[in-house]
């Protein structure tokens, strides 16, 4: 049987910074209409079950009501707390099922989460946060086309891998030098880790450039939004495909303007840079507490004296590039064919 699981996050788009910058809030009726239109674009390409995350809002139920559906769609059978960490749950789920794909409704936070249970399942991201780096702006019939070609093997070459940033942090009395033997990571990233001068975790996201110290990027690709903008912008255009970007902010240094939320521009000092190449490593030590904030938002205190070590690893989640395999399908005859 041809599966797919969709993951729809309700609170994705209306986090703090519609307060602190000029974010829209992405409204949760219009998650409806995506889910709606992703569910019909699973059903064309002959997709045949379809789990769906549950929700405190309802995006998969009213998605559902009164939409004429041939395939088996119904929510996805697991406690809902309601939490961020649903999304990984469902994620997981998803992959122990053996679904084809996962199409996820969210912002990079959403699809960080999402990486961390799904696997090897691919995914199509569908952008609807207020840091959209991974995810896509699409339109939701053509993301739900792409995952269905995925999910029947139809379009095996439009799936690659995308890198993500592992996240060890080691206790005061350790060197640093060294990862935990076969150890997983404790956390992980898609587009950037930033070192925060916060003590606490707090309202999560983060606006104010200026108090971050260390920032590690899995990419630093110009028009993006975000931490990331602030390597574009230095760089300039001369980044080498498939490495990552590590930035040392100071008080004094080069200057960088960049778009670091909606809206809101910022000046950062960058006193020392260094280009990652797949698997290389940045070790952080700080004298005092900060926190590490993964893809924008403030997740894991650092005491007086740890070390967070951040590694490149080209081995994150695998990614469906939409057009390309539409393209693939449509050069196979799939559209074509009687």
């Amino acid at each position: 049987m041809i599966t797919a699981g969709i993951i729809a996050n309700p609170a994705s788009g209306k986090d703090i910074r519609r307060l602190v910058a000029h974010g829209s809030v992405f409204d949760n009726e219009e998650k409806v209409s995506i889910v709606k239109r992703v569910l019909l674009g699973l059903e064309a390409t002959g997709v045949q079950r379809v789990w769906i995350m549950p929700d405190r809002f309802g995006i998969g139920l009213k998605a559902l009501d009164n939409l004429p559906l041939q395939i088996e769609a119904t929510l996805l059978d697991m406690p809902a707390w309601f939490t961020p960490d649903d999304s990984r749950r469902a994620a997981q789920l998803l992959a122990e099922r053996g679904v084809g794909c996962i199409v996820t409704l969210g912002g990079d936070g959403t699809n960080r989460l999402v990486a961390k249970g799904c696997g090897d399942v691919p995914l199509m991201p569908i952008s609807t946060g207020t840091n959209n780096v991974f995810p896509m702006m699409i339109e939701a019939t053509t993301a739900g086309l792409a995952a269905g070609l995925v999910a029947r093997g139809c379009a095996e070459a439009a799936v690659t891998r995308a890198p993500r940033i592992d996240v060890y942090r080691l206790s005061a009395d350790q060197t640093g030098e060294g990862l935990p033997d076969g150890a997983p990571p404790d956390d992980i990233a898609l587009v950037d880790v930033a070192v925060y001068d916060e003590r606490f975790v707090a309202s999560r996201a983060i606006w104010d450039s200026t108090r971050i110290s260390d920032l590690v990027l899995t990419r630093a690709e110009p028009g993006n939004i975000g931490l990331s903008s602030i390597g574009a912008n230095f760089l300039a255009g001369n980044y080498p495909p498939g490495h990552g970007l590590y930035l040392h902010l100071a008080a004094s240094g080069q200057p960088v303007r960049a778009p670091v939320a909606p809206g809101l521009m910022q000046t950062v000092y960058v006193a020392a840079h260094r280009v990652l190449a797949p698997g290389d490593v940045v070790r952080v030590r700080r004298e005092r507490p900060a926190v590490l904030a993964f893809d924008g938002e403030r997740e894991l205190e650092l005491r007086a004296g740890e070390w967070a070590v951040l590694r490149l690893n080209p081995a994150g989640p695998r990614v469906i590039d939409p057009r390309r395999a539409i393209a693939v399908a449509a050069g196979a005859g799939f559209f074509t064919a009687v």
